[in-house]
């Protein structure tokens, strides 16, 4: 009798820790979760270099910057122009590197903005409600993320307001310097494509005619 009681007690004991486990690994996801892994957030880990370049167009001028990253040892090259390139380590960066290293913190979240959402720690990320995305005047998503004024990389205290798709891909963005109410840069995310498990929106169109665009982007897995 006494052995079917123990046995009984460790199958209950067993069950308990089935049930535990399935419940940690079940685990609600956050926002910023679900639209990382929307974007293909899973494939990061494999990624040992992203190679891109931020082009903004208007009217008849044209600007580019052109990076390579390998994010494995955070190590960045800018290529000037096809006879230059400057490289430089993120975690050693000296005065003669701040304004380089401040362009590619930028060209960089234009393009991984839904990663950034799980890298940068201190953010706030509010509640999603529904309603009129600004550009498109259609109903979706939105949160709004906001970087501390304290500690908030090089543009303390900045706030954008995401607008994704039940599909969680982000379709437009309001950023807003400074957290002030009214809009500094209104425009679309489009036009994307999927590299090596990442799906990146490639350009960025605006009301004043302005288009941000990246090309030659090359994704190297390990």
């Amino acid at each position: 009798m006494k052995n079917a009681i123990l046995i009984i007690l460790t199958i209950l004991c067993v069950s308990c820790k089935e049930n535990q486990k399935n419940i940690s690994e079940t685990k609600e996801l956050t926002i910023a979760e679900k639209i990382a892994n929307a974007h293909g957030y899973e494939h990061w880990k494999n990624v040992s270099k992203i190679e891109f370049t931020f082009n903004v167009d208007r009217d008849s001028s044209h600007s580019e910057r052109s990076w390579i990253w390998e994010p494995k040892n955070n190590y960045v090259s800018f290529l000037a122009d096809k006879d230059s390139i400057v490289s430089y380590s993120r975690t050693k960066i000296d005065s003669t590197k701040i304004n380089l290293d401040k362009s590619f913190i930028n060209d960089k979240f234009w393009l991984l903005i839904p990663f950034q959402l799980v890298w940068d720690k201190n953010t706030t990320i509010s509640e999603p409600i529904k309603t009129e995305a600004p550009i498109s005047k259609t109903q979706m998503n939105k949160i709004t993320l906001t970087y501390p004024n304290d500690g908030g990389g090089y543009t303390p205290g900045d706030a954008y307001d995401l607008y994704y798709g039940d599909d969680f891909l982000i379709k437009e963005w309001v950023f807003r310097k400074g957290n002030t109410e009214n809009p500094s840069l209104i425009n679309t995310f489009e036009t994307y494509q999927v590299y090596n498990g990442l799906k990146l929106a490639t350009e960025h169109k605006m009301a004043n005619g302005m288009n941000i665009n990246f090309t030659n982007i090359k994704v190297t897995l390990e």
